[in-house]
């Protein structure tokens, strides 16, 4: 297999990263490939056999031209700032560039120890690495910025949590792995110099548009918060939460990585937590909007060595850059939501229509990914789904009708705006009750549970009567449901 390297950041950034190695499985075994994306990347797999794959994507063999590293970072965990953390128990293998010239790095997850490990045995657990792969492909079929997985693998080897489990590696593709986090590191530990160095690689490698701006640096800071605030906007348009929105969790790119202890929302609830670390619900679903600008002050702190050398008047500039980010999400916010409602142009009574709607789902603890979907069926003129996921008939009508006025503003056919509603809304996200039974059957060793809700939510919008359970919420009678950290 040809993977053609070209490791810009080995070789562009050395003092960013420590050399490592993969710690070599037992008894490799490939669990699921992701043809598809190795086909986008350029990756030529024809003829490779299984254990082949097996072997270069759990760190037993080594693809030629790659050179595996820890990159270096440190982050505010939890609010609280830990100097040095960096990749426990990942390598960048290195990067390819894709076909269309997109470049990519890629990277082992769970292949041992690094010199960042902080006395971590750099292990992944096979459920971790399923429900990463599982969900990041949920992700990327909905249109949310994400990190892909190109593998999953078992090593053959047990990793001792709580209780032991069987091993596995990840092979995660990200446009990079750089973090605001990395910035944080540097510094921290560094000063200017390491900053400017960090951010010309960073504006070349992503935003090269932005090399000639009078300020690079403080172009680069509005650029990341542009995509943060969209990255965010999405995640909240499909009821999605990180869980741990650790600066060492917020990639530059724009991308959602580090899937611990994500999971989707069912019924509406703006304080939802799932994370089993998160006490004070830092990371609440309503709350990922405020630590978005929580997290963009501190990338800016990282990066005003480099702003101050360019032009001292920047400082400010970026000050004033931060302080508009509430103003800037929740534009970007209102015009998701209009999507999903069905709205097209704006319009002056939008934003208390959004903010009257997420009361009323709260008061009903109504299902959020269903009630969009229902919405398009009520406009084909069937509301038996819309009343199916209320407490009473009447529960919504005043908000309904408040809606439909809205709708009549504009001269759009009903089945044509249901449709345009169905092409953003997805019907099939990646419940937490059936992943955990899939994750379950799937440490047992039958991965068929686990491949069919792959093949769901790979497939988001468009129903089919074959999936109808699939587009079910968990029972109400359902104990709360936890998440845990990965590692």
């Amino acid at each position: 297999m040809d993977f053609a390297f070209d490791n810009s950041f080995l070789y562009g950034m050395e003092g960013f990263y420590a050399p490592a190695e993969a710690v070599k499985p037992s008894a490799p075994k490939l669990l699921i490939f992701n043809q598809a994306l190795a086909e986008q990347l350029g990756v030529d797999t024809l003829g490779a056999s299984d254990a082949q794959l097996a072997a270069l994507f759990s760190g037993k063999e080594l693809p030629d031209g790659a050179a595996p590293l820890a990159c270096a970072y440190a982050g505010h965990q939890f609010g609280h700032f830990s100097p040095q953390l960096g990749d426990g128990r990942a390598l960048l293998l290195g990067e390819i560039v894709a076909p269309d010239g997109a470049r990519f790095d890629l990277q082992l997850k769970g292949s041992g120890p690094t010199p960042f490990s902080r006395n971590g045995d750099g292990k992944a657990a096979i459920g971790p690495v399923l429900r990463e792969f599982l969900v990041s492909e949920a992700m990327a079929a909905m249109g949310v910025p994400t990190t892909r997985a190109l593998a999953a693998v078992a090593t053959g080897d047990r990793v001792q949590r709580a209780r032991a489990h069987p091993g596995a590696v990840l092979t995660r593709v990200a446009s990079s792995h750089i973090r605001v986090g990395t910035f944080q590191f540097f510094a921290a530990h560094f000063g200017a110099d390491h900053i400017v160095r960090l951010s010309d690689y960073s504006i070349n490698r992503h935003f090269p548009d932005l090399a000639d701006a009078p300020n690079r640096h403080l172009s680069l800071l509005d650029r990341v918060i542009g995509l943060q605030c969209e990255l965010i906007a999405h995640w909240l348009g499909v009821g999605f939460i990180h869980g741990v929105m650790n600066t060492d969790n917020v990639a530059i790119s724009g991308e959602t990585i580090d899937y611990g202890p994500c999971a989707f929302m069912d019924r509406f609830a703006v304080d939802t937590v799932f994370s089993s670390i998160d006490a004070n619900g830092r990371y609440a679903y309503g709350r990922q909007p405020q630590i978005l600008h929580w997290n963009m002050a501190r990338f800016a702190e990282a990066l005003l060595p480099a702003i101050h050398a360019v032009d001292p008047a920047g400082v400010e500039e970026a000050k004033a850059v931060v302080e508009a980010i509430p103003d800037r999400f929740r534009t970007i916010w209102l015009d998701r939501m209009r999507a999903k409602l069905g709205l097209g142009a704006a319009g002056d009574h939008d934003a208390d229509l959004i903010d009257n709607l997420f009361a009323e789902l709260e008061q009903h603890r109504v299902d959020f990914t269903s009630f969009f979907r229902a919405l398009a069926m009520l406009l084909r003129g069937d509301g038996a789904m819309l009343q199916g996921l209320l407490p009473e008939p009447d529960a919504m009508a005043p908000w309904i009708a408040d809606w439909w006025a809205q709708l009549e503003r504009e001269d759009i056919h009903p089945r044509e705006r249901a449709d345009a509603m169905d092409a953003v809304n997805p019907l099939y996200i990646p419940r937490n009750h059936q992943v955990e039974a899939a994750l379950a059957t799937a440490e047992a060793g039958d991965l068929a549970a686990w491949t069919t809700l792959l093949e769901v939510v790979r497939n988001p919008f468009v129903e089919r009567p074959e999936w109808a359970e699939y587009a079910q919420p968990a029972p109400a009678e359902a104990a709360p449901y936890a998440t845990f950290c990965g590692t």
